[in-house]
């Protein structure tokens, strides 16, 4: 079965003929602006493993950026969307109950780390409309107009989440842009000012809060502060639990909500359910719970949680849509949070992670242009460097790392402020012979592309 299958390129050259031919196919139809540098169409996938329409298998470390924890085609997903097909796809929920978005709304309120004793569930379709809809219902709640997010921060490509997004390449020429968005410093410790400790740093990256409120707007007037748990685009950073704390304390002394962006980092991508289980462990759970990509293992569909209070202040007709809570989406999504729990993929995910890291950090030992190793769970970014005393970023080494890594059938995708970070993200049903096929591949590729720069 192709699931078990190892990576195997069959063609003489990448993309092969057939991709080749539907490559171009799309250039002249579809926006360049998408883009796509991956030699590969997929004509099957299943479990971490691709096959493209020329008969190359490919092991997929990319996994849809973060969609498919549970793997392509997880067949018990298949039949639950199969069985919702014919009974009805789609029932507006502003206008016809259905009860997939009830059974959906129950589950995800039990167990979703946000404060509060009982909590409501509202859905819509993508991550970026999740994280709009938590920054409504904090301002509604709040009665506030200003939120706070920080550097490094990756939120999404509407007008609201493009202003949120610190990268501005992803919102370039798109402004003017909303007011009242304000950004603080995010523990990047890897990349702390020089001379300060770790202990020091988070002090700094703490003072930024209290700088803003002194500088740009008032605590007074903080809806929300909106943060990844771990950040994604930004380089796969985690937030110093420490960090968290201090936040969610400066949150409760000024009547300010702690929003998790946990669009990318849920779904037992992190060795936990939410990346703010950790944080809930420590007796700093957030507000609010923005959440997206593996929900539904590749259909569209999006969630923001929140306790009764919260959600019981939005005043109608400030959040809904069309698609939200779509049916067939609900039935992938019950089916895949069950495979999730029956399954322990939360702790498989700390065994993926913990053979990753331990693999790097041996490459580290050997390759000086590593210059960090980080994550947590099965959400793994490795961090190239020129130097690592000055660490000068190496983009041009995560680029070329692409492409050596999909000539032998190995996906991967960078990351990271500098584009410098290439990120671990495979579905967590990878076999343990894939995961060292994938390893061996990507040491391979590694010491080729440093001979080659």
């Amino acid at each position: 079965m192709l699931k078990d299958e190892l990576p195997k390129i069959v063609t003489d050259t990448l993309p092969g003929p057939k991709a080749k031919e539907i490559i171009e196919r799309r250039k002249a139809v579809t926006p360049g602006a998408v883009g796509c540098v991956y030699p590969c169409v997929i004509k099957r996938g299943e479990g971490a493993m691709v096959e493209d329409v020329d008969g190359n298998y490919f092991l997929d470390w990319v996994g849809g950026v973060g969609v498919l924890n549970i793997g392509y085609s997880h067949p018990e997903v298949v039949e639950a969307v199969k069985e919702q097909a014919d009974k009805y796809f789609h029932a507006m929920f502003n206008i016809i109950t259905h009860e997939g978005y009830v059974n959906l709304a129950e589950k995800l309120g039990s167990i979703a780390p946000v404060r509060g004793e009982h909590k409501k569930v509202f859905f819509a379709n993508s991550g970026a409309e999740a994280d709009e809809n938590a920054v409504k219902i904090a301002k509604a709640y709040t009665k506030r107009p200003n939120i706070i997010v920080f550097s490094g921060a990756f939120h999404g490509r509407t007008l609201l989440t493009m202003s949120m997004t610190s990268k501005k390449s992803y919102a370039k020429g798109m402004g003017p842009f909303p007011d009242g968005i304000y950004r603080a410093q995010y523990p990047y410790l890897y990349r702390r000012p020089s001379g300060m400790t770790e202990e020091e740093a988070i002090k700094y990256y703490i003072d930024s809060i209290y700088e803003l409120f002194e500088e740009c707007s008032g605590p007074e007037y903080i809806a929300a502060m909106v943060l990844e748990p771990l950040q994604g685009e930004g380089g796969f950073i985690p937030a110093p639990i420490e960090w968290v704390k201090a936040i969610r304390k400066i949150c409760d002394d000024n009547g300010i909500l702690l929003v998790a962006d946990e669009v990318q980092s849920g779904f037992c991508r992190t060795g936990r359910m939410f990346a703010t289980c950790y944080w809930e462990e420590e007796g700093a759970a957030p507000d609010i719970i923005a959440t997206a990509k593996s929900i539904a293992g590749g259909i569209p569909i999006s969630a923001v949680i929140a306790r009764d209070e919260i959600m019981d202040a939005v005043p109608g007709g400030i959040i809904g849509g069309t698609f939200g809570g779509n049916a067939l989406a609900c039935a992938s999504a019950l089916k895949v949070i069950e495979i999730l729990e029956r399954d322990n993929l939360a702790a498989r995910s700390v065994e993926i992670g913990e053979k990753v890291r331990a693999r790097y950090n041996e490459m580290a030992k050997k390759y000086p242009v590593i210059g960090d190793v980080r994550g947590l769970g099965g959400m793994v970014g490795i961090e190239f460097v020129k130097d690592t005393e000055t660490k000068e970023p190496y983009p041009e080494l995560t680029s070329a790392m692409v492409q050596e890594c999909a000539k032998n059938g190995l996906l991967i995708e960078n990351a990271g402020t500098f584009g410098n970070v290439l990120r671990f993200l495979a579905p967590l049903v990878i076999t343990d012979a894939q995961l060292e096929a994938g390893l061996d591949i990507f040491e391979k590729a590694l010491d080729t592309c440093i001979k080659n720069m």
